[in-house]
């Protein structure tokens, strides 16, 4: 594992994104009938400056709905129904959708996951990449092609290759047109999404890589999310674990890999495989994740947890403080504890 930097949980700067009780709701189109679907619950988590947090969960726990919500990307059928976006001291769900996009790709921008499906398949990839400049940041569209040529450089794609179409680039080479795109405006905080889902290993590699270079020249904060625990464990300083829409816990990657203490991220960490420890079984968990229409009572994991309390199939625990800044949701854990958020 590389070294990390060290966390900043402490800084004196505070969080530049502060998210609190965060809730999000799908409903059925218009003229069709059918439930809600709660895709998050009061999630809360802070972003240093500088700082790499990490997303992780099974699929439908959250993590893409997370950034979506705090960008306000969310498509007709989501709503975003309470919660706090705190971004470098304004809360973006009390700004309008004018402020909004004043907000997007210049102090904040998202890397999507599946750049073949990102990217406009008819347009060249420096006209995508200057035309984002233009709009945001108010070049000449001389002052966006020198721009668009600096960006290239950056993500290691030949300026040569900017007259090209999407399909003409590698998956790789496509992802890395996409952070090129992402950095245009140079954003203080970038969300990336699944961004190495597949590329091969030597590829995801050197995405990763990538995204340690220009945090380092930048100075960005990154959300990244992932199911992959080896991406997490490789750049992560803090990691929300989330199951059911909620934050299960919240902690320094040490805490989480070292001294995770939620059933489910005991779990999930038991089923990764360990080069360490070749000949170990792998754990699975039992179940399926629960059904963002049917949720069921209580800590969303109790049907698939193996230590659960008479109380955890009607109380909804409370994410409480473990220890300096770690954090879970878990009734076994809460013994005389007080909500941290």
């Amino acid at each position: 594992m590389s070294e990390r930097r060290p966390a900043t949980a402490g800084s004196v700067e505070g969080p530049i994104l502060s998210v609190r009780h965060l809730t999000t709701e799908f409903v059925p189109p218009k003229g069709t009938q059918g439930k809600a679907a709660r895709a998050l619950e009061d999630v809360s988590f802070d972003v240093m400056p500088s700082q790499t947090v990490g997303l992780v969960g099974e699929s439908g726990c959250g993590k893409t709905t997370t950034l979506m919500s705090v960008m306000r990307l969310l498509p007709s059928t989501g709503r975003i129904t309470s919660g706090q976006v705190n971004f470098k001291g304004k809360d973006l769900l009390a700004i309008d959708e004018r402020e909004m996009r004043k907000v997007r790709w210049k102090e904040m921008a998202i890397v999507f996951q599946g750049a073949m499906n990102a990217l406009n398949p008819v347009m060249k990839i420096g006209v995508q990449i200057s035309e984002a400049i233009i709009l945001h940041d108010m070049m000449d569209r001389d002052a966006a092609e020198k721009r668009v040529d600096q960006l290239l450089e950056m993500v290691g794609i030949p300026r040569t290759r900017r007259d090209q179409y999407p399909h003409q680039y590698s998956g790789g080479m496509r992802q890395r047109a996409m952070i090129a795109m992402a950095l245009a405006c140079s954003p203080d905080v970038l969300f990336a999404d699944e961004p190495t889902t597949a590329l091969d290993v030597m590829i995801q590699a050197q995405v990763l890589e990538l995204l340690r270079d220009i945090q380092k020249a930048l100075g960005l904060a990154i959300v990244l999310v992932t199911h992959d625990l080896g991406v997490v464990a490789e750049v992560c300083d803090s990691v929300v674990v989330m199951y059911g829409g909620k934050v299960a816990e919240y902690g320094s990657a040490d805490q989480i890999y070292n001294h995770a203490q939620h059933p489910y991220t005991q779990r999930l960490l038991a089923s990764f495989p360990d080069v360490n420890s070749p000949t170990t079984q792998l754990a699975s968990i039992p179940g399926t994740p629960p059904r963002l229409t049917d949720l069921p009572g209580g800590c969303r994991f109790h049907p698939r947890c193996d230590v659960k309390l008479a109380k955890c199939s009607e109380v909804i625990p409370p994410l409480i403080s473990i220890s300096e800044d770690h954090y879970a949701a878990c009734h076994l854990l809460c013994q005389g504890q007080e909500a941290r958020f």
